[in-house]
């Protein structure tokens, strides 16, 4: 049990408190050895990812929130997976009534944020996979985004291109055309008999050609996502990928540990599935911090799932001043963050009292769509909140 009997799923906040309140290094490794029985390395991770991140939160402006806009389709759901996604061959016909009903949550929420005096900092698309949507409608979306709120001050606009097969020039030319300069490619494995495993329909080379083309379009910063501990996986298997993610050079390699997630199929079938053990696992998650700090790189972010494999953890991991702001800002709970959007979760976040408010979206676009009125209407209270 590297972390203890620490359950929480964000243990940098722990760590950033202790440093705020006074301790120094030697006595914040302490308190998690003390306290939580953790490891001296996982007390050492979070205190090395708490001194990254805190010039970072002390640089945000005092009234500024992020923006999160959520596109749930994809062209498959993967195995691991627990969103509310929905594949783009059976819910097509609802995005136009989705992108209209996400237009007017759009408009009403620009308003509150102008009525209230607050600066944008960070814009994040996710879902979901926003580039399933065709590249008109990335255009439009990302065109009303900038007509209704003030973006002039952002730090940071990122979108999510997870799957490669969703990818071509004329989508990353729109997402170009807008100076958006951060996109994810999510390979989660370079090996092709793991992906048909996990229900990708894409291959290695069709994500290494997504890469190439985003380069070509003049994307600045590429996050790619890994999974350590897919079903069936070795330690081999898992070198490869990070070896393979790495000869392409993104700026951010996030690697993930898997979580059997209560909602997703894996969960549903797991007889049916070799998973990787504990310790195989902490083998992989021990490879990749050091094969990526050989390239440069240094973990920037942390949080924990409930069921992962080896009781271990997510880290973000960066080349110098490529840190993404909005990772940081919604793992710490440490910045408003008003999320649109079919499943998006807003939180308002009080640092003075350390009090946090959530307003939920339902899940379901066809519950969004038939709903957009009461959505609209859960964000009043935002008037008097944010």
């Amino acid at each position: 049990m590297p972390w203890g009997i620490l359950n929480g799923i964000r243990p940098v906040k722990i760590a950033m408190k202790l440093l705020n309140g006074g301790m120094s290094d030697e006595e914040v490794v302490a308190h998690f050895k003390n306290e939580y029985n953790a490891t001296e390395e996982k007390a050492k991770l979070a205190l090395e990812i708490a001194k990254v991140e805190k010039p970072i939160i002390d640089n945000m402006s005092e009234n500024g929130i992020s923006l999160y806009v959520g596109i749930p389709f994809c062209p498959t759901r993967c195995l691991y997976c627990s969103f509310v996604t929905n594949s783009i061959f059976r819910s097509k016909s609802l995005i136009p009534d989705y992108l209209d009903c996400l237009m007017r949550e759009i408009e009403v929420s620009a308003e509150i944020v102008r009525e209230n005096g607050q600066k944008i900092e960070t814009v994040y698309i996710g879902g979901g996979t926003p580039t399933t949507l065709e590249a008109r409608e990335l255009e439009m979306l990302i065109g009303e985004l900038f007509r209704e709120f003030d973006l002039s001050d952002i730090k940071e606009f990122t979108v999510e291109a997870g799957r490669p097969d969703t990818i071509n020039e004329d989508k990353l030319r729109v997402i170009k055309s807008f100076d958006i300069g951060r996109i994810s490619i999510n390979p989660q494995t370079m090996n092709e008999e793991t992906l048909k495993i996990i229900g990708r329909n894409h291959t290695p080379s069709q994500i290494v050609e997504a890469y190439k083309l985003a380069r070509k379009c003049g994307i600045d910063v590429i996050n790619m996502d890994v999974i350590a501990g897919l079903p069936g996986e070795s330690l081999e298997m898992f070198e490869k990928t990070i070896r393979e993610v790495e000869e392409l050079n993104p700026e951010n390699t996030t690697v993930h540990t898997m979580s059997i997630k209560r909602s997703s199929r894996l969960r549903e079938m797991i007889d049916e599935y070799d998973l990787t053990k504990g310790d195989e696992v902490s083998r992989m998650v021990d490879y990749a911090r050091e094969y990526l700090a050989d390239k440069g790189k240094y973990p920037y972010y942390l949080y924990r799932q409930k069921n992962m494999l080896g009781n271990l953890e997510n880290i973000g991991y960066c080349k110098s001043e490529t840190e993404s702001l909005y990772n940081i800002f919604i793992m710490e709970e440490v910045q408003t963050i008003l999320a649109l959007g079919c499943g998006g979760v807003t939180k308002t976040v009080d640092r003075k009292t350390d009090r946090i408010e959530r307003i939920f979206n339902v899940k379901e676009p066809k519950d969004y769509i038939e709903r957009i009125d009461e959505m609209l209407k859960r964000k009043d209270c935002l008037r008097v909140k944010m």
